[in-house]
Formats: C-alpha cells, structure tokens, sequence
C-alpha cells in the first residue's frame, strides 16, 4: 500500500470551450476507473490556479493515475479539454517531484491541448493501513471545506422581454440555480415573455473569497425536451457582504434580463467537533448562547431562530453490507439543506463515532435526519438505517437510543444508533417564521412511478373524502331523526346558535375542538386515531414492497397489469367526478344550456332579493327548521342536495363534445363515406 501526495497546481493554455473565447476548467483524478478527485472550476481562464491538494491511498503501482480536464457547462453536458495518464511506477519513494503533463485528446492526438503542473510525493505505508485512510479521509473532508463560512440569500423577482419559444409567440419559462452541487429549480410560470416568481433560494458559501452562481433559462414542454432561452453567472466576489444587492442580469446566449436581490451574510453556529470538546457543555458558553436566543432579543435578526446540537455517539447491530459480514459504516447529519457527515469506521457492526455537529436552526418545525452509509470505494454508499426526529420532539440532555429505519422510514431496518441533541430556541421568533415560507429543499431525483405509491396517495385522498363523507351523513342523521334525543338536542343548539350569532363565534368554534382534544389527551385518551391507520397501511404497503421483491419471478406480468389496472381505475374516476362537477359550475354560467342558466338567473334573483330584504339570522333559521322537522311532517320523503341535483343536469365539457351534432358533409366522396361508416 501506498500514499499518493498530489499538489495539483495550474494549468497552462488551456483549450478554449466557450463561446467567449475561454472555458470553464476543472480536473478528475481517476485511478482503476473509478473517481477518486475533482478539483474545484476556475471560471473563465484558460491558465487557471488550483494549488488543491490530496492524498489517496493506492494499493498497486500498476494502475496508473488517469487525470481528465473538462469545462464546466451548467445545464448542459460539460466539455472534454484533455486528458493524460501519471505512470507511479516511474515515481520516487519519498521524494516529491515536479510533474507537467501535456494534455491530448485520444480521437486528435496532434492537437496541442495545454498542460497541467503538479507536485506529486510517493510514500510507502506501514502499520494499520485503515486507520491512516480514515484519518486522512477525515481530514480530507474538514479540508474541503465541509463547513460553510456563509449564507447566499438569492430572491428571484420577475423576468423581462424573454425569447418566445412557444407556436403562440409566448414561453413556459422556468429557472435553474448551481452553486457547486448546490442546485435549485423554480417554479414554472406559464404563456409569458415577463414573468414575476418571487420566489427565495439559499446557498451555502464555502469559500471565502466567494464563489460563482450560474444561472439558466428554461422553456417548458410537455412531452419533449425543454427550450435553453439563456444563462448568466453572479460572482460572488464582486458583492460585498451583510448587503443587498439588486442585480440585473441580461441573459447570454439569449434575449431578456433576469431581477435578482442577493444577500451574502456571514456563517452561524455551524461547526464539527470531537465528543469531548462541545460547545453546550462549557457553562460559559451555554449561558451566552441561552441569552441570545432570550425573550428579550426576539426582534434581533428574526432569521436565526435557534441553535441545534448533536452528538452522534455510537450505533449497534448494524447490517453487514460487505460480503466479509462486516460493514465500513459513516454517518450523514442533515438539517434541512445543511448536511455533515463523520468519518468511517471500517470493517465494523458497532462502530463508535463520538462526534458532536452543531447548526443553526432556521425553522423549528424542520426534522433533523440522520443516515446511516457503508461506504463501498467502487460505487456509490449502500444504505444501512435512517431516523427523522422533529426538532419540537427532542427532549433536551437525554442520550437516547433509536431505532434504524427503512428509506422510505416506514418500517425498521437493523440496527439501533445513539444519539444525544439539544435545541436551544427562541419561541417568539419561531412562532414568526411559521408564518412565512418553508425553505425549499435542493433539487432531487425525480420521483419513479410506483403502484405502490399510487395505491397509498390515492387511499389517502380517499380517507379524506371518506371523513368529510361521514361529517355529512352525521349531521343528515340529526335531520333523519334516527337518534331523536340527538336530533332534539342539536335542534335546540342550531336555533340558539343562529339566533344569537356574532362573528366572534367563529374562531370561537374552531377552538373549541382544540380544547376538546387537548382534553382528551391530557387524560390519556389519544384521538389521534390516523395515525394508527396510516401505519397500518404503511406496514402493509412495506409488506407489499417485500413480496414484490420475493415473487417478482413468479408472479405473472398479467397480474401485475391488473392490479395497476385496478388502481388507475378508481384514480380515474375519482378524478372524474372532481373534474366533471367543476366543469359543470363553469358550464352553468357560460350558458352551454340556456334553460339551466335561466333557471339559475331567476334562482339568484329571488335569492337576492330574500336576503336584501330578510335579516340572515330570519333565513338560516327558516332553512334549518325546515330541514329538522322534514323528516316528522314526511316520513318517507327522498332527502336531496338542491344545488347539487341542479348540477347534475349541467353537462361536463366531456359531455358537451359528446352530444354536439357533426356538419353534415353536402357531396361526401366514396372514400370519406367508408371511412366514416367502417361496418
């Protein structure tokens, strides 16, 4: 085994990519195919300056270092610049040596493509080869900076004169932010050339000196791929700090301007640190940090809500992912969109971490989730367990251990993790940051269609409907008499409530069953029966998920087509039936049957006129009379909905085209009449 030392340093007339005339250059570091570097971009220089380190650890001299450069293109494929290979058998122990390496393009090897500089140090290993490549993974990754020093505020506001992109002269536009791997997409605004979006997206800052935001356009189109309409790039070196900056920035490669407002501030409290050296344990520091998240500085800097501590300690039991039966298990800490993670411990099931992770708490109804990864060095990490903890759930001080999960957190998975966390919060500031939106999370993988998932989403729905469903036939139960003492009873509550109403008495209500189930709680009487249900239904989708996984083989291709079948069909109509009543109020006023909109005019006639001329109170009161007491004067009368009878006669606009007449065609032609009369 051996240690790579690499410096890699510059590079020297590099190959132009862009349009500009420059490019955009970064460098991989390869060695038996898979990636073992990337160097940060140089924006815009074609003789850029890294002065990057890094240490790997190689295990044969015989593969060779395969260094590739390439220009960063955002939105688009990034371009190939040169590549070279680095031979370390050729390489001096223990000496470091000034490499340059000329770059070639294997398809052009005549073309001249630049060179890079490096400083490259070999040196034989010795002793417990793991612990040193966990020591200098670790502090590989404190090197590159896993702590940001920042926050990038970025407001986008409107879009002005963009290229139309659309056969209606107009465009879907949309916009895509990177900083680094950093990404953000905005909602779509559709059929506009100026788009207003007002939406905020926030960056971490990692280097000090400032760093780069590029910025790209989108056209949306449905069933094909979108429309580039333009780019533009913010240096963030340029803007000075604690400031806001209105920026308007005219789109290369396209037409229009783009309205930004961006804000860096310096980082909060975010640090990593060993167990034994934590800031909440020093008393000093811990009385500083309550007085600054006191009541009494509510109104200072309403942003920073609170201040968050975890200390990962250990975890037990842990599935082994390798086929030794052991596991190279790290743990990941994310809060929102801040993530940090801890070194790995190889080769272990019960591996001690000992580390404490501090943020900054931005929203207190954010949920802490802490994973649990064997990292392979030949792919990416395999999951090994997950917790998700509301950061209003944690009990403060108390050393705790949960439970793994599956990724999905619907079911458990093997293996327990110890966990220790204080939130320390100012409430008059959280309670105001409720109130404003929720901040939004990076971009993610698009979601892959399950049965699974549609069947849950489509029971939910469904269990919704079911409730309010199950609220009507309650209350049509009072009118029905079926339980006379309840019906008596809310007969009495209706005509006191409608006759001495105040609009005070809605909110009044609403608190009303708060009360109630706070009661009932607080005496030990859960209600919160949904729960239970959709843990049920969890667990069975989990079994579901399990038997896939196991009879995926054997059971049939027409089974599963089936069952999907059954799902999309209860969608489809449920669907149907919303789609259909709101296009029946629409076709009720646009009078695509003038006998029903008559009816609805002389309708909401007398309507006004009653309620111009009769006090409400009078009105509400005649209509809940009359619907207590039709069941006593009728017993058998049919109960009906009048609105929604009435609706029932208005046609959907699927109907509407169903049940208009074709044009008869004068002089058909033979052909025409065949095709039109196939039998």
């Amino acid at each position: 085994m051996y240690q790579l030392d690499i410096i890699l340093k510059k590079g020297n007339n590099l190959a132009i990519r862009d349009r500009t005339g420059t490019s955009d250059p970064y460098v991989k570091f390869k060695i038996a195919g898979k990636e073992v570097f990337r160097s940060k971009t140089i924006h815009k220089n074609l003789n850029p300056v890294w002065e990057e380190r890094v240490s790997l650890l190689v295990e044969t001299l015989r593969d060779p270092l395969y260094v590739k450069v390439f220009d960063y293109d955002f939105g688009l494929q990034d371009d190939f610049m040169g590549s070279a290979y680095l031979y370390m058998e050729s390489l001096e122990h223990l000496r470091t040596l000034d490499v340059t390496l000329d770059l070639k393009d294997p398809q052009y090897p005549e073309h001249n493509l630049g060179s890079l500089e490096l400083a490259v140090t070999l040196s034989p290993k010795e002793g417990d080869l793991r612990d040193a490549y966990q020591s200098m993974r670790l502090s590989d990754v404190h090197r590159k900076a896993q702590l940001w020093r920042g926050i990038v505020s970025i407001s986008l506001i409107e879009g002005r004169g963009f290229q139309p992109m659309d056969a209606n002269g107009l465009s879907d536009p949309y916009v895509k932010f990177r900083m680094g791997h950093q990404k953000y997409k905005s909602k779509t605004i559709p059929k506009t050339l100026n788009p207003q979006w007002r939406e905020q997206f926030d960056f971490h800052l990692y280097e000090e000196q400032g760093g780069y935001v590029d910025i790209t356009v989108w056209d949306k189109d449905v069933g094909k791929k979108d429309d580039f309409m333009g780019r533009c790039t913010i240096d963030l070196s340029l803007l000075s700090k604690e400031h806001t900056h209105k920026l308007d920035m005219p789109l290369e490669e396209g037409e229009g301007v783009l309205v930004l407002l961006v804000t860096l501030t310096a980082s909060a409290a975010v640090s990593i640190s060993d167990l034994s050296v934590n800031m909440l344990d020093d008393p000093h520091e811990r009385h500083q940090i309550m007085q600054r998240y006191s009541l009494w500085r509510s109104l200072h800097n309403l942003k920073d809500v609170g201040v968050v501590q975890v200390k990962v300690i250990k975890a037990e039991g842990l599935m082994a992912a390798d086929v030794t039966g052991k596991s190279d298990p790290f743990c990941v800490v994310e809060l929102s969109n801040d993530r940090l993670q801890t070194h790995t411990v190889y080769k272990n099931l019960n591996p001690e971490w000992n580390k404490v992770f501090t943020f900054n708490v931005k929203d207190i109804h954010s949920v802490l989730e802490v994973t649990v990864y064997d990292e392979d060095r030949d792919r990416s990490a395999d999951f090994l367990g997950k917790v998700a903890i509301p950061l209003l759930n944690i009990q403060n001080g108390e050393r705790k251990a949960y439970a793994l999960k599956s990724k999905e957190l619907t079911g458990p998975t093997k293996g327990v993790i110890f966990l220790e966390i204080d939130v320390i919060f100012n409430a008059v500031k959280a309670g105001l940051r409720t109130l404003i939106p929720i901040e939004q999370k990076y971009i993610e993988e698009e979601p892959k269609v399950s049965k699974q998932l549609l069947l849950r989403n489509f029971n939910r729905v469904r269990r919704c409907i079911m409730f309010l469903i199950n609220t009507g036939c309650y209350i049509n139960s009072c009118f029905e008499w079926d339980s006379p003492q309840r019906s008596i009873c809310a007969f009495v509550l209706f005509v006191i409530v409608v006759w001495n109403f105040e609009l005070y008495m809605i909110p009044l209500a609403l608190l009303l069953p708060l009360a109630w189930n706070y009661i009932l709680i607080a005496s030990g009487k859960d209600t919160r029966q949904d729960v239970v249900t959709m843990e049920d239904l969890l667990e069975d989708e989990d079994e579901d998920f399990d038997k896939d996984d196991k009879d995926s083989e054997r059971k049939g291709f027409m089974n599963k087509l089936y069952a999907i079948q059954d799902v999309c069909i209860s969608v489809q109509n449920a669907l149907d039936e919303v789609a259909s009543y709101g296009e029946r109020i629409k076709n009720s006023f646009n009078w695509t049957v003038p006998f029903l909109s008559w009816l609805a005019i002389v309708a909401l006639g007398m309507a006004t006129i009653i309620i111009y001329f009769i006090p409400l109170r009078y009105i509400v009161l005649a209509w809940g009379v009359n619907k207590f007491t039709k069941k006593l004067r009728d017993p058998y009368t049919i109960d009906n909905n009048e609105l929604l009878d009435f609706l029932s006669r208005v046609p959907s606009d699927v109907q509407v085209v169903q049940y208009r007449e074709l044009k008869l065609d004068p002089n058909p032609s033979p052909n025409k009449r065949k095709k039109n009369n196939p039998g």
